[in-house]
């Protein structure tokens, strides 16, 4: 926003100096408002931020991703204990058993990826796997095998799930390695070494699952307490957003019938810190305002509707500056602090019935004069920001029948290249376009193509009375 007003008047030094610079701005959710001819209002769209649900979380290739892993570390033990004479293989057949196990378990996962009724017994195939690891164990040289290890894959699949049963079962599961033996081998016994080792394993890998069951639980509720704040944020915002746009003018109906007005906010995200209006005054005539706040989002869009109501509040006064001086001590907070953060550019102009035009600019300097003989000149004064300045005067001109009044926000200079001759490019496409309708339905297409880091606001009024 300063780049623009920079060029716009001899106040730009000063405003760069109290407000830092524009703070950045990201995201892009558009909303249209209605023209002189108003269209039916689009219904404002909440911002897409992604799953909300638990359930969401989930995808369904995760059981793949886990089984893949589980797979490649059997069949990569099995191959590593045939290559290398380090490793010992007992029983070659019991061994590949294993890996056809976990191999049918994979195929099983990859299934799961396309029917929703499979991934009900997804449970079973950890399960299964401390049989493939039982088998991989047994064929690899039993209690010297080197791979028990890897039953802490499946132990941690099942109890990251919801639930404290999942606790047990990991537990049972661990105990089938170690029992398998007794089940291949009829006439073997248990040692009581190897029950001793088998007590400790299930107390060890007990733990670990109770640990993880845990640890999972917490996290779920964290993230379905952090799911709804966000659900209920994004509805402030919406709900924000449509406030926004119901303060914003229909068309001009109410005018009187000299006065023709066009306009439309296409802001940067669901709520924007532009703003313009229109309005009856009593004296027979209307009066246009367009503000641009520093900053984007709620913030800057209750700041906007604030300026809006209290510029609005002064239409009994003829002289528009004084609706600055009093929008001024209505945002005025008491904190110089707070100066950089809440300043706003703003034009007001009021046309009385007669065509004069008598108008205040606050730090905005992008507002045109387009003569219905030709030409246009920017309305311009030094005058500064609300929220940084502390007075303000008007200027009063004289409209001819057909000339009309061209404000918008500093974003639509970005839609020209938003560089130092983004200016003279929008004063040309504006004088080309005589019809106020079809230039900023025109601006409007321009700021729908693609995605804007800044509010694209255009205000159009043209007077068509008899001069005084």
């Amino acid at each position: 926003m300063y780049a623009a007003a920079r060029r716009a008047g001899p106040w730009s030094a000063e405003w760069v100096r109290l407000s830092g610079g524009p703070s950045p701005v990201t995201g892009a959710t558009v909303d249209r408002s209605g023209m002189t001819q108003a269209p039916a209002r689009q219904a404002v769209r909440p911002t897409d931020t992604g799953p909300i649900t638990i359930t969401g979380v989930r995808t369904a290739w995760e059981p793949l991703a886990k089984q893949a892993l589980v797979t490649a570390l059997i069949v990569g033990a099995a191959v590593a204990s045939t290559t290398f004479d380090l490793l010992e293989v007992s029983d070659a057949r019991t061994m590949w058993s294993g890996v056809g196990v976990a191999v049918v378990l994979l195929v099983v996962t990859a299934a799961m990826t396309r029917s929703r009724r499979l991934t009900a017994f997804e449970v079973v195939v950890p399960v299964l796997d401390f049989l493939a690891i039982g088998l991989l164990r047994f064929g690899t040289g039993d209690a010297r095998s080197a791979f028990l290890g890897i039953t802490v894959l499946p132990l941690v699949w099942i109890a990251a799930g919801p639930g404290r049963w999942r606790i047990v079962l990991p537990l049972v599961g661990t105990a089938v390695p170690f029992l398998l033996p007794v089940v291949l081998e009829s006439d073997r016994s248990v040692e009581v070494n190897e029950l001793v080792r088998l007590l400790v394993v299930v107390i060890v890998y007990g733990a670990a699952a109770t640990v993880v069951n845990e640890l999972s639980r917490r996290s779920l509720l964290q993230l379905s307490a952090a799911q709804r704040s966000r659900r209920l944020a994004e509805d402030e915002v919406t709900q924000a957003a449509i406030v926004q746009r119901s303060l914003q003018p229909v068309d001009g109906s109410g005018l009187p019938p000299a006065v023709r007005v066009a306009g439309t906010c296409v802001p940067a995200r669901t709520v924007g810190g532009d703003f313009y209006d229109w309005y009856p005054t009593p004296d027979g005539g209307a009066a246009v305002t367009l503000g641009d706040v520093m900053g984007k989002g709620v913030g800057a869009g209750m700041i906007a509707a604030a300026v809006r109501a209290v510029i609005r509040s002064s239409l009994g006064d003829t002289d528009p500056a004084e609706a600055f001086r009093w929008t001024s001590a209505g945002l005025s907070t008491g904190s110089a602090d707070m100066v950089s953060a809440q300043f706003t550019t703003c034009f007001h102009a009021r046309i009385s019935a007669d065509g004069t035009l008598r108008w205040v600019d606050a730090g905005h300097g992008l507002t045109l004069l387009r003569r219905a003989s030709g030409g246009s000149t920017f309305l311009r004064s030094g005058n500064l920001p609300l929220g940084v300045g502390t007075s303000w005067s008007s200027v009063e001109a004289t409209l001819m029948p057909g000339d009309s009044v061209v404000c918008v926000s500093d974003g639509v200079l970005d839609l020209f290249g938003g560089d130092l001759d983004s200016l003279e490019r929008w004063q040309r496409f504006a004088d080309d376009r005589p019809d106020i309708d079809a230039l900023v339905a025109e601006v409007e297409a321009l700021a729908e193509r693609g995605d804007r880091q800044d509010d694209v606001t255009v205000v159009a009024v043209t007077w068509g009375g008899t001069p005084a």
